[in-house]
Order: structure tokens, then C-alpha cells, then sequence
């Protein structure tokens, strides 16, 4: 369990620094900060699943609470708009909880204080979400007053006062239910809170501030609308829940909703009882992105979100972070049902690169996904010995993938004469190294990329393996010409591009691991052990791999500003924890001695645990600051972060293993 006292609830600062992050495995979310107060547009009570995984919605941005104490009226919420903060409950605050769900503890009041708690809960296939609402201690009967802020806009973008937005809200039930729905086309939000009263008093909300917006160069200020409050009476020991749907409620039973979802937490963990307790939090964090695009089956998990708030399904990501996920946790069927689906959606030997939010089309821009997935489903094999459908099912899809490059596909990706993969043209982005601003990529690797070839490699030898003929040149082949092409000995290491439109890359990047760590090596010996020292002695900080090495002059080692300045910087020196997997797995694999290599690899994990209790709590970010103290940035929650830490932990590590 995740837990603060008052000297972190109560600092706006630091409350506001560390988040919390529900969902409900259909793509949707609950999200905030440890004080209450919304600092993104991404955060809200509500954000559902229209269309599930995608079309994600925030309906409910939050409920503004204030608890009546006799002839006084403490507010618990707490927002920031132009010059202040208002109200300022979080100095109520004297406790948080994360596990398994968000809970607060206020206490208002002198002497004897009124204790109030607030428990924030989504369950699985379900877009809704719970509020708990208990009076643990108090002197007499206390009112509560909560006002729902609703909203009715796609998560990425914010709302401003408009006549389009319909205010009209329908009040039913004993007058305790509340319906509006503010957008033509979106099922309309249901609130109930049993036994209360609600009073419509509609009115707007102007310039709620989103600090963390601002910081990315971002809009920042939104308009909220409040179709009115409930009030209900609390006596000690009193428990009522709020409900906010978008979904039919007759005959909900949040409490025993509740109950089973935490009873599905739970579970998760009963594999796994001798596991250290950052390991543990990691497989619970698994859960968040493993998802399914069937409401009607919400444990079908056939597809993998990339990080929250606001990725959504990317091929590259998903086959990356497959292991981790779901063959690690023991999710098998999960594992066969996402390789399934992404090889069902394939073009022209392509794996999706991107499966957009909105309605469009995905995007098939990479050279290195559908290259990955042949390493997921090596790993499946690997944890399952399920030949049925590796070689019955995926097998004959991967050997058309292999034809498909060799003739040639879509952006220049193909087989050169000498038996290597090219890829790239002008204004394109195919590898991890993706990051673009308008026209400009940042980070073009026109030719032939180190990883790309070192998958290449893989591939060939992954399908040779399974006694399966290719029309590709031989994995011996393609692993002599690697060194060839690739080995620099005035360097010391590998270098990062060949054969592009300039002379061969030098750059100091991570890259280059893939040739060590992947199940079939293209770099072994002396020359892979280089390979490491050079990545350990530059690249490696307590959270993961710089992407560049800070004595290249293009190093950047802060990750901030608008967006032009953060892209500039994503993969200029900025650090990524997922990379800490193949890293710690070449290692391994290079070590002349396996349990000095181990003592030595343990540590680099734990810059990270402290950081399970800081940005996105029991979760591990996107990107960190290449330069100390390399502050968190992106995405709070990162499926390949979580992932490849928690496979590298079990796998070579063996911090922990589940039991059978």
C-alpha cells in the first residue's frame, strides 16, 4: 500500500506532484492528484470508453465536496485558477491511500475533529466510476454537499462557456438522481447518491487552471459546468456511495461492486505471495493496460494501451510490452489474443504502428513493430510450448511478414543486396526514434538502424528454428554482414545507422542493445562486452538510458518546454526506463560470471522503486530528465516502462518468479 501523512497531503506542491490513476479496462479512467485538485486536462472522475478502447470522454471532471459541521462549512475540494487556489481543502487532508483504490482522509473541525473518508473506485468492463463517501468519526450528524463539475469533450482537447453545450439536467428517483447529457451523440451522465437531495443550480465554472499544461506549452484554462449539488445526512459510521454512469444503474450494488473488484485485484497478486513489494506493485500495474475492445466481455484483454493519460494502442509498444504484461503475470490468453488481433491487422507485411482515438485509419508507419512481434511470439513459445498456434496459427503470417520485406513494403522498408533491412524517407519516422513536429523529424535514421537489423536477424533465426522455409537470405548471413556493416573498432561499439544519405552514425546510443539481448544475438564475445561498457559508462542513470551520450553535442538533458523544445529532447539524451530491460538482459547474457553480473544489475533498479511513490503512484513514467536529479516527465503510466522492468526483474534478475 501506497500511503501519506499530512506533510505531503497537506503541501500543495508535493500533493499536486503525485497522482493517482484508476481504469477499467475498456481504454477509460479516473485520474488525479493526491491533494484533489486537476492539474491536466486529462484528469477527471469520468473519462469513458465511448468506443472501446478508444473514444475516450471526460464526463465527470470532479465532485466539489463540503462537509456542514454544525453552523460551519469546510470545503474538501480544491482547484487552482489565475492567482490562487480555491477552495484549499487539501490543508484537510491528513491522509492518503493507494491500495487498491485512491483514499482520502480528511479531518475538519476543533478538538475532537469530524474524520471524513473518500474512496474513489472503477471496476473492470464497467464505464463508471464509484465514490465511497464514509463518516468515520464525528460529535453528531454531519452534512455533505457534493456538486459534480460535469464536462463533454474528447480527453485531449477543453471546453470553454459555449450555447452548444446543453445545460437542462433531469432529476428523478426520490430526487437523488441527476442526468445530462451536454453533447448531441454522447450517451448522457446519470450521478446518484442515495438518500441525498439534489438542487439544481446550474452554473459555470471559469479558468480552471491546469499547471502541468502549462508547463508543456499547452491551453491551460477550461470552463466546467455544474448542473447543480446533492446534500445528505451523515451519522457516525454512515457509508452512502456515489455513482456516476454512463450506463444503466437498476439493480447496481456499488458496495458489492466494489468488493469484487478488489477482489479481482487481489488475485492478481495470489501467484506471486514471496515477491518483494516493488514486484508486486508492478504486476498490479500491469493490469491498467492490458484492455479489451469488447464491452461485453471486459476480461477478453486483446489489446495493450501504450500509457495514460493519452496513448492509445501502438503496435511497436504493444509487442514490446506483450511479456511483461501478460506472460510474466501468467495472462496467457491475453498474450494470444493481442498477437492474434495485431496479426489480423496487418497491410503489406505490416503490423499497425498506431491505432488512432478517433475515426481513423491506423497507421502502419514503422519498420520495427511488426519486426518485434516476432519476438513476442517467441516468447510466447517460450512460456507456453502452445506450437498449436505459434507455428499453426502465427507461423504462416510470419513467413509472409518475411516475403513482404524482402520485396519491399511501404516507406522504403525492404532487403538490401547485401541481406539487411533499409527503411526511411523523407518525412518519415519508422523507428522508436519517432519523435515529429510538423515536417521535422527529429530524429530521421534513414538506411539501415542497428535494432532494426539486429530484429531482422532475429526473425530470420526465430523461423529457421521452427524448421519453416523463407525467401530471406540465411540469419548466417545477415549476422556476418551485421558485423561487418555494423562494428566499428575505432569506436569500440556498434555504430547506430549505416548506409544512410550520410557516413556511417557514431552516435553513443541504446540501440545498439538489441544485438545482445535479443533471443538470438547478432554481437557476442569481446565485442558485446564493449558494447556494454560503453552504454553503462554513458548512458546508464538510476532510471533508465540516456538515448544519447552527453559528450555528443546534440545531447539535450532536459526534457521540457512546448512542444517543439520536448520533442527536440526525446530522444537527444532523454532517459527511458524500458530500456533498462534489454540492457540488463545483454548484460546478463555477456557476463562472464552470472552471479557477479547479478549483484551488479539489482541496484540499477532501484533509483526506481522510490519512484513507484511519486508522479503516477504505483506506477513507472514515460521518460525521466537525461541530467539529475532527472525529473519524471510524459506519461505518468508507461505500458513498455512497467513492462520490460518487471520481465528483466523475473526473467533475469530472478527477484521473483510466480508460482505455479
Amino acid at each position: 500500500m501506497i500511503a501519506f501523512g499530512p506533510s505531503i497531503c497537506s503541501d500543495w506542491s508535493r500533493a499536486t506532484s503525485k497522482e493517482w490513476l484508476e481504469t477499467n479496462g475498456l481504454g477509460g479512467y479516473a485520474s488525479s492528484t493526491v491533494a484533489g485538485a486537476n492539474t491536466r486536462r486529462y484528469h477527471g472522475l469520468l473519462v469513458a470508453a465511448l468506443r472501446a478502447p478508444t473514444q475516450r470522454t471526460l464526463l465527470l471532471s470532479k465532485l466539489e465536496e463540503t462537509l456542514a459541521v454544525g453552523d460551519v462549512e469546510y470545503d474538501l475540494s480544491c482547484n487552482q485558477y489565475p492567482g490562487v487556489i480555491h477552495p484549499q481543502g487539501y490543508q484537510h487532508l491528513r491522509e492518503f491511500r493507494f491500495g487498491p483504490f485512491p483514499t482520502f482522509v480528511y479531518e475538519v473541525g476543533e478538538g475532537r475533529p469530524t474524520r471524513f473518508e473518500k474512496t474513489v473506485t472503477m471496476c473492470r468492463g464497467r464505464n463508471l466510476v464509484i465514490i465511497r463517501y464514509r463518516l468515520l468519526e464525528s460529535h453528531g450528524t454531519v452534512g455533505l454537499i457534493a456538486r459534480p463539475i460535469v464536462n463533454c469533450r474528447d480527453h485531449h482537447h477543453l471546453t470553454h462557456e459555449n450555447p452548444g453545450f446543453d445545460t437542462s439536467a433531469q432529476v428523478s428517483g426520490a430526487r437523488d438522481v441527476v442526468t445530462i447529457a451536454p453533447c448531441h451523440g454522447v450517451p448522457p451522465l446519470t450521478v446518484h447518491l442515495p438518500h441525498a437531495y439534489f438542487e439544481p443550480s446550474g452554473y459555470w465554472y471559469h479558468n480552471f487552471e491546469y499547471p502541468q499544461e502549462a508547463a508543456r506549452g499547452l491551453d491551460y484554462r477550461e470552463d466546467q459546468y455544474s448542473p447543480g449539488h446533492f446534500t445528505c445526512q451523515l451519522e457516525q459510521g454512515d457509508t452512502n456511495y456515489l455513482v456516476a454512469s454512463i450506463e444503466p444503474l437498476r439493480d447496481f450494488d456499488p458496495a458489492a461492486a466494489m468488493e469484487a473488484e478488489r477482489a479481482r485485484r487481489t488475485a492478481l497478486l495470489t501467484p506471486w505471495p514471496a515477491a518483494p513489494e516493488e514486484i508486486r506493485q508492478l504486476v498490479v500495474a500491469t493490469d491498467a493496460f492490458l484492455v479489451s475492445r469488447s464491452p461485453e466481455e471486459p476480461d477478453r484483454a486483446d489489446g495493450i494501451m501504450a500509457g495514460y493519460h493519452w496513448f492509445e494502442e501502438w503496435g511497436r509498444d504493444a509487442m514490446i510490452s506483450l511479456p511483461g504484461l501478460a506472460l510474466v503475470t501468467g495472462r496467457f490468453d491475453a498474450a494470444r489474443k493481442v498477437l492474434r488481433s495485431f496479426a489480423d491487422h496487418r497491410r503489406d507485411g505490416l503490423i499497425a504502428n498506431r491505432i488512432p482515438d478517433v475515426d481513423e485509419r491506423p497507421h502502419y508507419n514503422t519498420a520495427d513493430a511488426t519486426l518485434w512481434m516476432f519476438w513476442a511470439a517467441q516468447k510466447y513459445l517460450d512460456y507456453t510450448g502452445d506450437r498449436g498456434f505459434v507455428i499453426g496459427e502465427l507461423l504462416p503470417i510470419l513467413l509472409e511478414m518475411l516475403e513482404w520485406h524482402v520485396r519491399g513494403t511501404d516507406y522504403s522498408i525492404g532487403m538490401d543486396d547485401d541481406g539487411l533491412l533499409r527503411a526511411g524517407e523523407a518525412g518519415t519516422q519508422l523507428t522508436w526514434m519517432d519523435a515529429k513536429v510538423g515536417d521535422r523529424v527529429m530524429t530521421p535514421r534513414h538506411g539501415k538502424p542497428v535494432e532494426i537489423n539486429a530484429l531482422w536477424h532475429n526473425a530470420l533465426r526465430f523461423v529457421e528454428d521452427l524448421g519453416a522455409h523463407h525467401a530471406g537470405p540465411t540469419a548466417d548471413r545477415v549476422a556476418a554482414r551485421f558485423q561487418d556493416r555494423f562494428w566499428s573498432e575505432d569506436l569500440g561499439y556498434l555504430y547506430d545507422v549505416v548506409d544512410g544519405s550520410v557516413p556511417a552514425d557514431g552516435s553513443l546510443r541504446p540501440n545498439q542493445l538489441l544485438a545482445l539481448s535479443l533471443p538470438y544475438p547478432a554481437l557476442e564475445g569481446n565485442r558485446a562486452r564493449a558494447v556494454i561498457a560503453a552504454v553503462k559508462r554513458d548512458l546508464l542513470t538510476p532510471y533508465g538510458l540516456r538515448t544519447l551520450s552527453p559528450r555528443d553535442a546534440r545531447y539535450r538533458g532536459r526534457c521540457q518546454g512546448d512542444q517543439w523544445a520536448r520533442d527536440s529532447a526525446y530522444h537527444q539524451g532523454t532517459v527511458w526506463p524500458w530500456l533498462l530491460g534489454p540492457f540488463i538482459t545483454a548484460h546478463m547474457r555477456v557476463a562472464e560470471s552470472r552471479d557477479a553480473a547479478r549483484l551488479e544489475a539489482v541496484p540499477w533498479l532501484h533509483g526506481l522503486w522510490p519512484h513507484l511513490c511519486d508522479a503516477g503512484l504505483g506506477q513507472l513514467s514515460e521518460i525521466f530528465d537525461g541530467d539529475p536529479p532527472h525529473h519524471p516527465r510524459g506519461c505518468i503510466a508507461q505500458a513498455w516502462s512497467v513492462a520490460e522492468v518487471l520481465r528483466a526483474a523475473v526473467e533475469d534478475l530472478e527477484l521473483a518468479r510466480a508460482s505455479k
